[in-house]
C-alpha cells in the first residue's frame, strides 16, 4: 500500500534527521559551537560501519553500540583539544560563534580528505537485513525498520534524559541563559563540553543507522548539515521538541516530494518550506526555547 510506504520511508528518514538535529541542538544551543563538521563526523561513522562490517569485525547493530560510547568519548577530546580553547579566548558569544564556524570549516575538510583518500569519491553501500518484511500488506525492507525503531527509541531516551533528569535540566538552564549557569552551581564549561559530545555521539549513531539502508559518498557531509541547520532552525534554536517535530515535517515533505513528483526536488521542497517559515514565524515553528 502506498500509505505503508509513505509512513515507513517518512518515520525512518525522520528518526536519522531527529538524531543528527539533535546533535546540532546541543552542541549550538548549548555548547555554542556551530559545527559546520556535523556531516562529515555522521559520513565519516558510515564509512567505518561500512570497512568493519566488509571485514567481518562487527556487524551494523554491533557497531551501532559501540559507536555511541567511542563518538562521545572522540567528540569529548575534539572539543577539549580544538574547540575549548577557542571559548576561552573569545571575548563575546558572537566572537566564539565566528571562530567555531572557521574550526570546523577546517575539520570538514580534513575528514572529508581522508575518507576521499581511503574510499574514494563514489557512492558505497553493503547488504545487511534487506529482505522484506510484511507491514499491512506492503514489504519493507527489515533494514529500514531496524534504523527507524532504534532511532526513535534513542529520540525518547534523549529527550527523556533532558527533561527528567539533573544534567538535563542544567543542560536546558545552558541553553536558556547560559551567562548565568555558574550562578546556580553549574561549571559551564563542563556542561559545554558534555552537551558537545552528547551531540556528536547522536550524529554518530546517525551515521551507522545511515549506512544500513542508504548509499553513502564522502560529499554527502554538506547536504546532511545544512539539513541539520534548517531542522534546528524551524524547530527553534535549543527547542528540543521543536527539533523533533521539524525534523517528520522535513522528512515527510522529502518522501511526498520523492514519491509524487521527483527525487531531484526534495532538496528545493526542503529549502521553501524553510524560507516559508522564515518568513511568517523567523523564530522558528515553536516559541519556546527549551522543552518542557
Amino acid at each position: 500500500m502506498l500509505i505503508v510506504e509513505v509512513l515507513v520511508g517518512g518515520l525512518t528518514l525522520g528518526g536519522i534527521y531527529a538524531l543528527i538535529a539533535l546533535g546540532l541542538t546541543l552542541q549550538y544551543g548549548v555548547a555554542r559551537i556551530m559545527n559546520l563538521a556535523h556531516g562529515e563526523v555522521m559520513i565519516a561513522a558510515s564509512f567505518a560501519t561500512y570497512a568493519l562490517f566488509g571485514a567481518g569485525v562487527l556487524n551494523p547493530l554491533a557497531a551501532f553500540a559501540l559507536a555511541l560510547p567511542v563518538g562521545f568519548a572522540l567528540q569529548w577530546l575534539l572539543y577539549r583539544g580544538l574547540l575549548a580553547p577557542l571559548v576561552r579566548r573569545a571575548a563575546t558569544p558572537a566572537a566564539l560563534e565566528v571562530d567555531s564556524i572557521l574550526a570546523t570549516f577546517g575539520l570538514l575538510f580534513v575528514i572529508e580528505g581522508v575518507l576521499l583518500v581511503l574510499f574514494g569519491g563514489g557512492y558505497q553501500s553493503y547488504g545487511f537485513l534487506a529482505q522484506g518484511v510484511s507491514v499491512g500488506g506492503t514489504p519493507v525492507a527489515a533494514n529500514r525498520l531496524l534504523a527507524a525503531g532504534v532511532a526513535a527509541a534513542l529520540c525518547v531516551a534523549v529527550y527523556g534524559g533532558l527533561a527528567w533528569t539533573r544534567w538535563g535540566t542544567a543542560m536546558r538552564a545552558m541553553a536558556n541563559a547560559p551567562r548565568f549557569a555558574h550562578l546556580v552551581g553549574i561549571d559551564p564549561r563542563a556542561m559545554a563540553a558534555l552537551a558537545f559530545a552528547l551531540g556528536g555521539a547522536l550524529v554518530i549513531g546517525a551515521g551507522v543507522l545511515v549506512s544500513m539502508f542508504l548509499p553513502f559518498s564522502t560529499s554527502q557531509g554538506v547536504a546532511f548539515t545544512m539539513k541539520a541547520l534548517v531542522i534546528v532552525i524551524l524547530g527553534g534554536v535549543g527547542n528540543v521538541m521543536g527539533c523533533l517535530a521539524a525534523a517528520l515535517l522535513l522528512a515527510f515533505v522529502e518522501t511526498l516530494v520523492a514519491r509524487f513528483i521527483d527525487p531531484g526536488l526534495t532538496l528545493a521542497a526542503t529549502f521553501l518550506i524553510f524560507l516559508l517559515v522564515l518568513l511568517v514565524r523567523p523564530q522558528g515553528l515553536f516559541a519556546r526555547r527549551v522543552a518542557r
